[in-house]
């Protein structure tokens, strides 16, 4: 495995130690692996590290095997990682019961290394074939950062936090001014040209690992700031205004064009009872007054006079 490549995690669970052991030697390699002896721990566990792959015993003092398949089942963050069973139990109605309540595998006890390695193998090529197919359904083929899909889902996960955190969050809406205009007199190849440029300025421009920003559509991106204050979100959407204005775009017949955007920043500090969808849509009325102003200009929800 290259050394660059993050290896993904198995979580065994097993009262016996011998177990533990014999399955931590064996996987160790290619896996990082976690180890749990009792039902309580595997769950708490299975929520702090959501491992790729949960390795299940059954028979287990206090809560077996089945109980913490099914709590695992009834938590949101844990619900969907694969899991198979390595158990003493060999009976068909074993497995059948187990595979009802919905693993991925069984595996009897005495275990070979061989086929521990090449079942899990398989469980664990699956999972990081979902998540590439994921993570293609979440970006922007064009400028290749988030898209709109991915962006609601952020939206989601920050306003949940800015709540529960009761720190304020920004948004900004942006959109290229006269775009239609550029595309029609230079083309739509130089037009993607341009929409790549702007999702690279933004990028460069935002300093903090949890700032988050994607395409829209079309021609319009939004930024995402958690835990700004309305000052802070100005002066990053006056930056990135700036710095687009100043980029010079190459056309491929050597020439130089430039392109202005409009920003529209929103910043709320949610509670229980706020919309995100409201919230949303503050940014995108500050984002139409800006263009109504002339294009080219960044303007804030808060300066809007009361209707």
């Amino acid at each position: 495995m290259d050394d660059n490549t993050k290896k993904n995690s198995i979580l065994i669970v097993d009262d016996e130690k011998m177990n533990l052991k014999s399955l931590t030697h064996i996987l160790t390699p290619d896996y990082t692996v976690y180890t749990a002896k009792d039902g309580p721990t595997a769950i708490e566990m299975a929520e702090q590290y959501l491992p790729d792959l949960i390795l299940l015993d059954i028979l287990m003092p206090g809560m077996d095997g089945y109980e913490v398949l099914a709590a695992l089942k009834t938590i949101e963050a844990t619900r969907e990682i694969p899991i198979i069973i390595i158990s003493g139990l060999n009976s068909a109605a074993d497995e059948e019961k187990a595979l009802a309540l919905g693993t991925r595998d069984y595996i009897s006890k005495p275990f070979s290394a061989g086929t521990v390695k090449l079942r899990i193998r398989n469980q664990i090529q699956i999972v990081n074939q979902i998540r590439a197919i994921e993570r293609l359904s979440m970006m922007d083929q064009l400028t290749d950062i988030p898209n709109r899909r991915n962006f609601d889902n952020q939206l989601r996960t920050e306003w949940r936090r800015a709540i529960r955190e009761q720190s304020p969050i920004s948004i900004m809406m942006i959109d290229v001014d006269r775009f239609k205009y550029y595309n029609d007199t230079y083309g739509h190849l130089q037009g993607d040209v341009v929409l790549q440029t702007i999702a690279k300025v933004i990028s460069q421009t935002l300093r903090r690992t949890t700032d988050f920003f994607a395409r829209w559509g079309g021609e319009e991106f939004v930024v995402l700031l958690s835990n700004t204050e309305a000052d802070g979100a100005m002066e990053v959407a006056k930056q990135i205004h700036e710095n687009i204005g100043n980029k010079e775009i190459p056309c491929t017949d050597g020439s130089i064009t430039k392109i202005t955007i409009s920003v529209g920043v929103n910043t709320q500090l949610p509670t229980q009872d706020s919309s995100a969808d409201i919230f949303f849509s503050r940014a995108d009325r500050a984002l139409y007054i800006a263009k109504e102003l002339g294009r080219n200009k960044v303007y804030q929800y808060e300066e809007i006079p009361a209707e």
